[in-house]
């Protein structure tokens, strides 16, 4: 089975190369990556339906796809008793909490301005 994951030095949309920041705005920017990751951010393992449930009722064929690119993406794993962040998945969050900070005072004008 071939790796569906955009990761580094791989072409990936936008990127012919592969650059790792393309590659990685690629995998954040497919459906249901961003709530996976916030969701597994409190350190619960969540098994599968559990974590499906915490995330919409997401279907569980993309679930479980999303699940398998976060882990070629070394951002997520299985542990045993559920999902988990690794390492790098936790750094990206905490890279992430600004943008988090920003989007709460985020005023942008209105549709009518």
């Amino acid at each position: 089975m071939t790796s569906s994951a955009p990761l580094p030095g791989r072409p990936v949309r936008g990127s012919d190369t592969g650059r790792p920041v393309m590659a990685l705005l690629d995998l954040l920017g497919r459906r249901w990556v961003l709530r996976i990751l916030w969701e597994l951010r409190t350190g619960i393992t969540p098994n599968f339906r559990r974590l499906q449930q915490s995330c919409g009722n997401v279907s569980s064929s993309v679930l479980a796809a999303r699940l398998r690119e976060l882990g070629e993406a070394a951002l997520v794993e299985h542990t045993g008793d559920g999902y988990a962040l690794t390492a790098q998945g936790a750094a990206l969050l905490e890279l992430l909490a600004p943008l988090d900070a920003w989007a709460s005072d985020w005023r942008p004008r209105s549709a009518e301005g």
